[in-house]
């Protein structure tokens, strides 16, 4: 079974999620943004998700997770919470 890691960030716009990401793309650390700006818990956490197969997370998560490239940020990804993005950090 595939097992990824990854972590995100959750907001309510696609706008503020294209600003973070250029923050994140131009030096910013993924964390403190997620930090600072994400409505999910997890942004406490500096957006981590833990490791998780396919099937846990909504199908746009899995689309991404499971698929992209490894150490990049991906999205804005929409989903029925919001804006994410997501950086996967492994997968096996």
């Amino acid at each position: 079974m595939a097992q990824a890691t990854a972590r995100h960030i959750l907001v309510s716009s696609k706008e503020k999620c294209e600003a973070l990401k250029a923050e994140i793309e131009g030096g910013r650390e993924f964390a403190e943004v997620a930090r600072e700006n994400s409505s999910c818990p997890s942004g406490k956490q500096g957006g981590e998700l833990g490791s998780f197969g396919p099937g846990q997370m909504v199908r746009e998560f899995d689309e991404v997770v499971f698929s992209g490239e490894l150490n990049k940020v991906h999205g804005p990804v929409k989903t029925q919470f919001g804006y994410h993005l997501l950086e996967i950090t492994s997968r096996s």
